[in-house]
């Protein structure tokens, strides 16, 4: 079954996606990656000798979350944004099973493609996932963790599924308000008509995700910085910073007060950088 809810739902979200691209905010490269999974797109951008650093953005999204950080990402590193299969960007539909090692195999070949032998890694929500379940897989290729609302640590939220599906049976008020609630943001903001108009034409995952055990986030060696809203409907953020503070050697979570799942702001770079000055990690 096809990601999208139809023809002209997928031609209008790819239309919008290639008016993103040609606005980029940097020079880059756009490369169309082989992988056992199909054709991964991928930007890449900053200084060629810089520390590598991989983009994974949310679900129901694409590289596009990313363009209006990408002039200060790309003045210090070596940015590969990828696209993540399966969502609504230029990469293959595919969605292999989750908890596999599929989706590591993948990120394999997108690294090796480029020569990586090892990178840090900024993510969004389904990205930080996906950045964790390859840390804990492949640790000696993750050299740093930059997690922004990260799922598979605390518990998702059941109220907000139901308040969801509620909302959703009246009508656009419902759905905007739904929307809203669970970004954390103003209803007519424009993160939220993007959001609402994804949903119209895109098939979310339906999930669960598998949750990372305690023994496997101990295995995280590598410096690691999550930042999460206090208010996130989705996602008990208070039981992603203790789970990940006891357990994993090296990490520290962020709660900011009064935000959801949507987080504006750019408190990870300071960490990013810190770890690259240290040498925590190179290209």
């Amino acid at each position: 079954m096809t990601i999208y809810k139809s023809e002209a739902g997928a031609r209008l979200l790819r239309e919008r996606y290639l008016d993103v691209l040609k606005a980029w905010p940097v020079p880059h490269e756009q490369v169309r990656v082989p992988t056992p999974e199909g054709e991964t797109f991928v930007l890449v951008s900053g200084p060629a000798g810089a520390p590598a650093l991989v983009l994974l953005h949310g679900s129901g999204s694409n590289s596009g979350e990313w363009a209006h950080r990408l002039p200060e990402l790309a003045e210090r590193f070596r940015v590969y944004a990828v696209d993540v299969i399966g969502e609504p960007g230029l990469s293959a539909e595919t969605r292999p099973p989750l908890g596999t090692d599929r989706y590591a195999t993948w990120l394999d070949a997108v690294l090796d493609h480029f020569g990586v032998a090892s990178a840090a890694f900024l993510t969004s929500s389904l990205g930080g996932w996906l950045a964790l379940d390859y840390a804990t897989r492949r640790p000696g290729r993750v050299t740093a963790l930059a997690l922004r609302s990260p799922i598979g640590l605390g518990p998702m939220k059941k109220g907000f599924l139901v308040k969801a599906v509620f909302l959703a049976m009246l009508g656009e008020w419902g759905r905007r308000r739904s929307v809203a609630g669970v970004l954390g943001d103003a209803g007519s903001s424009p993160v939220v008509e993007h959001q609402l108009l994804v949903s119209a034409n895109y098939r979310y995952r339906t999930g669960p995700f598998p949750a990372f055990g305690d023994a496997a986030l101990a295995g995280l060696t590598m410096p690691v910085y999550a930042v999460a809203g206090a208010d996130d409907v989705m996602v008990d953020s208070a039981t992603t910073k203790r789970r990940l503070e006891a357990v994993a050697p090296d990490a520290v979570v962020d709660l900011v007060p009064g935000t959801g799942h949507y987080l504006p702001g750019d408190a990870d770079l300071e960490f990013l950088t810190r770890a690259a000055a240290n040498g925590d990690f190179t290209a």
